[in-house]
């Protein structure tokens, strides 16, 4: 039986293109090494770092001839070029069985099922249920209901089963099978996560349930009560030398010396956080990292100097997600453990202290109760805390999460046409402003930061990694002017920096 797992073709942000590095989407590798390890052959297939499109994918699925082709989606954004694969499958051999997994699926069975190229959704952590799922195809079993965490369709109606627990030790999993990758592809860009980008995490899920997100939801332990899904968030970490020994295999054999670390928390444990830098200085590598962190745990461990060491391991680039300078707003969506003082004295210490780190911090905009007043106020905050670079994203209610239900209750959205649903196109109005004019708002807020002085400050920086950044963006900002000319565009409208860019081979 041969299995192929696809990242199939898709179009990309304006701030990323075919120049700057694509990385390592974390499923493929796990998943295919769990498969390969129990004696199925598999081939991973990551379309964009070998800029196949659809012509070219078709030409790889009738020379591979699978039995089964997988494909998985966390992101709304993608989930109708996924689709779209199961259905080139279905179109070249009507016997292929396709599967979809990912957070974007598991949380729209019904909708998902209703695709007639879709036989199996998988639901939630992937490894053990497609492994149990694929062996009993491969039994040709014809009933699946004790195969714990998908769902299907049987005679027009869909089959959930029961939930499948969580992995509780990550450190049974299998080495992720880096080798079946194009791993000399990835991190290719001069300048963003130089040199040498890579993915990978330690841990798994979030300890909070925050309303509008949706990075919790696929980690969570799950219960079907009365025909209903309830989740509860949980934190899961691999231990501290099974971490160390994936960073050096990356380090020596793949030649990545820049670490790009996707876990949704990564700095949940002060304890791991210490030990992990210790055993990481110890190594001595030549190495740059960058991590999405909680300003509540920065604080802590820039407290009990932790933060010292994970500095002294490598950490040059860090995300948080500030989302608000509002103190109703965050609890409201049950991130009561920020605060605006909070986040304050975190950055005014990281500033102080670690000039060189490149800080990027995340807003939330266009919120229910927002108008040009308000909008202006993150702004105002945004300035204020003198990160490098503050994103403005407009509140997007993502499949699954509590603020998806209330938007279909409420009939606040004005689009389902997930292709907008990339969290810089606003996808409903707030009580006092229109999309349009969140979105001028939006373009307003990146004018106040990306300007002449913020680039000329940190092109001059002394630390390569910080200077590489700002010359990035510099690129970037230049790439999207030119272009807009050349497309007899305005370069200074709004709607120059947004929507998905299609790559030139994406069709072929």
């Amino acid at each position: 039986m041969k299995i192929l797992l696809i990242a199939p073709p898709r179009k990309y942000w304006p701030f990323v293109s075919e120049q700057d590095n694509f990385l390592v989407p974390q499923s493929l590798p796990y998943l295919g090494a769990i498969l390969r390890d129990n004696g199925f052959e598999v081939k991973l297939m990551d379309c964009m770092p070998l800029k196949i499109g659809w012509e070219s994918l078709s030409k790889v699925i009738k020379e591979y001839e699978p039995d089964i082709v997988g494909v998985g989606e966390n992101h709304a954004l993608y989930a109708n070029e996924a689709l779209k694969t199961c259905l080139l499958a279905k179109q070249i051999n009507l016997k292929t069985i396709c599967i979809v997994g990912g957070t974007h699926f598991s949380n729209l069975l019904e909708q998902t099922l209703e695709n007639k190229a879709v036989d199996f959704v998988v639901r939630g952590e992937g490894e053990h249920t497609l492994l149990e799922l694929v062996q009993g195809i491969r039994e040709v079993k014809k009933n699946f209901e004790d195969v714990k965490g998908i769902a299907y369709k049987v005679n027009g109606e869909i089959v959930i089963t029961s939930s499948r627990p969580l992995i509780d030790n990550l450190d049974i999993l299998p080495f992720p099978a880096y080798d079946l990758l194009p791993m000399k592809r990835y991190g290719t860009s001069k300048f963003l996560y130089s040199p040498g980008g890579t993915t990978i995490h330690h841990s798994r899920g979030c300890v909070s349930n925050c309303k509008f997100c949706s990075w919790w939801l696929q980690m969570a332990d799950e219960e079907i009560i009365n025909g209903k899904r309830i989740l509860t968030p949980r934190w899961r970490t691999k231990s501290v030398d099974n971490s160390i020994h994936e960073v050096e295999v990356l380090y020596k054999k793949y030649n990545k010396h820049c670490l790009v670390f996707v876990d949704a928390s990564w700095n949940i444990d002060a304890n791991w956080n210490n030990e992990f830098s210790e055993k990481l200085i110890k190594k001595n590598f030549d190495l740059n990292w960058f991590a999405f962190l909680r300003v509540d745990c920065v604080l802590r461990d820039l407290k009990n100097s932790v933060f010292d060491k994970m500095v002294k391991a490598g950490l040059s680039h860090m995300c948080m997600g500030v989302e608000r300078c509002d103190e109703k707003w965050l609890a409201d969506s049950k991130k009561f453990f920020y605060s605006t003082d909070k986040t304050r004295e975190c950055i005014e210490i990281l500033n102080k202290k670690y000039p060189h780190i490149f800080k990027q911090v995340t807003f939330i905009v266009g919120v229910r109760d927002e108008d040009e007043e308000s909008m202006w106020r993150q702004i105002k905050f945004a300035k204020a805390l003198k990160v490098d670079f503050p994103a403005f994203h407009p509140l997007t209610p993502v499949p699954g999460t509590q603020l998806w239900e209330e938007a279909l209750e409420k009939k606040w959205l004005e689009t389902k046409d997930f292709t907008n649903f990339d969290w810089a196109t606003p996808v409903m109005s707030s009580k006092f402003l229109d999309t349009h004019e969140i979105s001028n708002l939006i373009y307003k807020a990146n004018k106040e930061f990306i300007n002449f002085h913020w680039l000329v400050k940190g092109i001059f920086n002394r630390n390569k990694y910080k200077r590489n950044m700002y010359i990035w963006w510099f690129l970037v900002v230049a790439r999207l002017f030119f272009d807009a000319l050349f497309k007899f565009l305005n370069p200074f409208k709004r709607e120059t920096y947004t929507n998905l860019v299609k790559p030139k081979w994406y069709d072929k």
